[in-house]
């Protein structure tokens, strides 16, 4: 086949998958909307609650007689239902109707048992079940689960599992419980729960039953750790055979890369994700050969995850393949740290060490602050033994990364210490030597929110007080790198009152032979009450 005639093909395609992401979800009806389409009973019986937007007069029909409906029936507007089931000793499921001005909305319900092979459902079934569930909430029963595998994390002959995600179609969209398509089987088990012992068990594009407990956990569909295990595999018809360059990376100044794949469905057709078409395109194909071309980087490092899809004429089968263009490193505030995608980066960003964090028994992570936020720095390859702490002023480097949508620096390393902070009290900082250069750290009480002239001000200028001695706070700024604006209203924003116990860090200086804190940042305070 020409490579012209592919192309075309592949224009085709995307417009039919772009076509098919506009279908609405069968709980939006215009007449009425509902946030579950699917309720799970507890085996022993119980209720689930949902909302409800309803056009007209509603009424719930075909309700079975061991569940009952609170309220059955009511007028237009917004509002809650709660159903309730009695104890059962068998699995059962079904569905009910909600009517409202001429349609129906279809409800789908599941009571599981501990004592019935567990019904096969879907990754969008499954969803509809953990949804209503509250954070770190478990599903009543066990359940199988149907789905594509659309993304690895790990697959660990170390430890013997596997984290991944399911998808009823192999993509893999939305960052959270609200708006995904997907559920992680975190950790989960191989078949029958045994040990993953090679690493490539499965590929992207393998469709997998998954049976197991499921649960929300900080907002993310999963199935609880190590709760879950592969009933079956059915491998993708087509795979990845092998990438140039092997580590899937192409330089900043662009170049081109090659997937070659195998293949023993009918016909390839190549999916590139929307956000990268303006930098990423086919350059050619050749058999089962596609070469793709990257341009040239001037922003931070990027990537992109690309879509190989074949068919059987019955099925669809896919796998895919990310690759990473390197970029210059981008230098930002904290808050635009955080309003990056997550695998965007490089990034440099520096702050203070604001605190540490003891969920990483390794000792390598801490959390750095500036004037617009505070970020988690998570594992760094060089903070153990730097001998850093709290308070010192450090320039990170690493990339946008997230754990169950809490955002936190990945693959960061400590690029520069700008001042390690020394602790001293209000005698000890008098004594020191005017140097812009040397930062201290001077915890004391909040004598007057004034500045040398006696007057109210918006940079935080203020007497600090020992009870002996006295110090100036030339500028106390919200935070690290504030210019500007940005260095006005910390006092307003944090409420800070006279007899507050603050801790400021700055260099010393003088005015007129007066010492003071040039240009203070603030670290915390305790308020006097």
């Amino acid at each position: 086949m020409k490579i012209k005639n592919i192309l075309v093909s592949l224009i085709a395609f995307l417009a039919i998958a772009a076509g098919c992401n506009q279908v609405e979800p069968d709980h939006y009806l215009p007449e009425m909307q509902v946030t579950s389409s699917y309720l799970s009973f507890p085996a022993d019986g119980g209720s689930v609650t949902i909302g409800y937007t309803a056009a007209g007069s509603w009424s719930v029909t075909n309700l079975p007689d061991y569940i009952t409906a609170s309220p059955a029936s009511g007028s237009a507007g917004e509002g809650t239902i709660s159903f309730s089931a009695n104890a059962a000793k068998d699995t059962r499921q079904g569905s009910f109707n909600l009517s409202c001005e001429g349609k129906s909305q279809i409800i789908n319900f599941i009571q599981v048992t501990q004592k019935t092979e567990p019904v096969t459902m879907t990754v969008k079934q499954a969803l509809e079940v953990i949804k209503p569930l509250a954070d770190q909430e478990v599903a009543s029963g066990t359940y199988r689960i149907k789905g594509i595998v659309c993304r690895i994390n790990e697959i660990s002959p170390s430890y013997g599992n596997a984290t991944y995600y399911l998808s009823d179609d192999g993509s893999f969209t939305g960052s959270g419980i609200s708006d995904c398509n997907w559920i992680q089987v975190y950790r989960g088990l191989w078949l029958n729960g045994a040990a993953f012992k090679t690493g490539d068990e499965f590929a992207v594009g393998d469709e997998l039953i998954v049976e197991g407990l499921i649960m929300n956990y900080k907002g993310t569909p999963e199935t609880k750790e190590k709760e879950a295990y592969v009933v079956s595999v059915s491998k993708s018809l087509i795979k990845i055979d092998s990438v140039e360059p092997e580590n899937a990376t192409v330089p900043a100044e662009g170049g081109e890369f090659t997937v070659t794949l195998s293949n023993k469905g009918n016909g390839i057709y190549v999916e590139i994700p929307e956000g990268v078409q303006d930098w990423l395109s086919i350059s050619a194909i050749a058999g089962n050969t596609v070469k793709f071309r990257a341009a040239a980087n001037a922003g931070g490092e990027r990537s992109a995850t690309i879509t190989f899809k074949t068919t059987d004429g019955k099925k669809d089968y896919s796998t895919q393949q990310t690759f990473t263009q390197k970029g210059s490193i981008v230098d930002v505030s904290v808050a635009e740290f955080l309003a990056a995608s997550v695998g965007d980066g490089p990034f440099r960003m520096t702050g203070i060490i604001s605190g540490d964090y003891p969920g990483d028994k390794q000792g390598q992570s801490f959390y750095i602050r500036d004037w617009s936020g505070e970020t988690l720095v998570y594992r760094t390859d060089n903070f153990k033994d730097s001998g850093l702490k709290l308070g010192d002023v450090v320039t990170v480097v690493g990339k946008r990364g997230a754990y169950n949508d809490n955002p936190q620096m990945t693959s960061g390393t400590i690029e520069a210490v700008v001042a390690v902070v020394e602790e001293v009290s209000i005698a000890d900082f008098l004594t020191k030597p005017d140097d812009k250069t040397k930062y201290y750290m001077v915890t004391a009480t909040v004598k007057d929110l004034l500045d040398s002239n006696g007057r109210e001000n918006a940079y935080g200028n203020m007497h600090l007080t020992d009870g002996t001695n006295d110090l100036y706070v030339y500028g106390c700024y919200p935070g690290w790198g504030a210019t500007g604006d940005a260095r006005k209203g910390l006092v307003a924003d944090k409420g800070i009152m006279p007899g507050d116990l603050i801790t400021v860090i700055g260099p010393k200086g003088s005015y007129n032979d007066v010492p003071q804190i040039n240009g203070g940042v603030y670290f915390s305070h305790i308020p006097a009450n």
